[in-house]
């Protein structure tokens, strides 16, 4: 995708083989700056501090972590260590774990003199696999905006989405706005309802930014407008993205989202999760009793981040002094509550019986 009319990826293999480039997502959208990863520690920061975040971008950027770690120290302690320190990032989005796991299989057996050229050459299948994956998604996400445009007598299909799916969130092209980039470059009338997903966000800073960029019309709402919405039939679909799916179905992604498959699922609108492969998680069955939910500082609920009249940036903080907050970063919506799933392979519906008929390799991974 372009910013300014310049091709840019979230992150970037630099030509050296010894260091990544990132966009610094927490610098959106008021300044877009890019960053210099060539540590295991740098690259463990940009994942925690959600420098870059999103599942499949998390698991990218992972295995270039362990790459650029065996340019140091590419001993059988080294790898532990790099696979060790990354898995501790972040608990939620399965990608990550999925891409450490691919990086030990492909190293562990390997001479460490052939542990760095390895590491960066599988690093880079994964983030080059991740773009394919995901321009996938959006041609077979484009199928129900298409029968959504079909549908309607007049003025554009209006989707529903929350937090950020988009290719900031992956190596490029994003899950849930795969289909809504394709379908505005086909020509459909297509609008956003751009959720602004507390507390970091990610909806008005990152998706309503993105989707600028490319000039897809979009209108940021909070986050709780999105009922009220599709009551008065002003939202045709609902299209999220997804950290983790259990084989069954359930979705677990950016908290509320659950909140807004129950106003779809009461409303009678569509609602349906892009998700790439490698983001299921075929050993988990209930994703409500299963899945580790991140807990994050509750200073992130309490502080708020914005420009001045003068173009200086701050940081204010909202709550009363002394105030408590919770922060749950992500919750789980039941499969019952989703209407399909769409993937790289194609559409299906949220079962372990739809899953397995798009991945009957996965049959016995359980």
């Amino acid at each position: 995708m372009k910013v300014d009319g310049t091709p840019r990826r979230p992150i970037e293999a630099g030509r050296d083989g010894s260091s990544v480039r990132i966009i610094d997502q927490t610098r959106l959208p008021h300044r877009f700056e890019t960053l210099t990863l060539q540590t295991l520690s740098e690259t463990a920061h940009a994942i925690r501090a959600m420098l870059v975040r999103g599942a499949p971008l998390i698991g990218a950027t992972a295995a270039y972590g362990v790459a650029l770690a065996m340019r140091d120290d590419p001993s059988d302690d080294g790898l532990a260590d790099a696979i060790g320190t990354l898995r501790q990032t972040r608990p939620t989005a399965v990608n990550l774990f999925w891409a450490l796991e691919r990086m030990r299989v492909a190293l562990h057996n390997q001479a460490p003199s052939a542990r760095a050229g390895l590491a960066w050459q599988t690093a880079g299948e994964i983030a080059e696999e991740d773009v394919a994956i995901n321009s996938a998604i959006g041609d077979n996400g484009l199928k129900l905006i298409e029968a959504a445009a079909e549908a309607r007598s007049s003025g554009p299909v209006n989707v529903l989405t929350h937090c950020n799916a988009g290719w900031l969130a992956t190596v490029d092209w994003g899950t849930a706005l795969s289909p809504i980039y394709k379908a505005h470059d086909r020509g459909i009338d297509v609008h956003v309802w751009v959720d602004e997903t507390r507390p970091r966000n990610q909806g008005a800073s990152l998706t309503a930014w993105e989707l600028g960029a490319h000039g897809v019309p979009a209108t940021v709402i909070v986050d709780n407008a999105g009922g009220h919405l599709m009551q008065h039939g002003q939202v045709d679909l609902c299209i999220v993205g997804t950290d983790r799916t259990t084989r069954t179905g359930d979705v677990c992604n950016k908290i509320g989202t659950y909140l807004k498959a129950l106003a779809a699922h009461d409303n009678g609108v569509p609602f349906h999760v892009a998700l790439p492969g490698p983001t299921i998680d075929w050993k988990v069955r209930d994703g409500v009793r299963e899945i580790p939910i991140e807990a994050r500082g509750g200073e992130e609920v309490g502080r708020i981040a914005g420009r001045l009249p003068d173009g200086t940036i701050t940081e204010v903080e909202i709550l009363p002094l002394g105030a408590g907050a919770a922060n749950p970063a992500f919750d789980v919506t039941p499969a019952r509550l989703i209407t399909g799933l769409i993937t790289e392979r194609g559409l299906c519906p949220a079962t372990e019986a739809g899953l397995l008929s798009l991945y009957p390799e996965m049959q016995n991974d359980g």
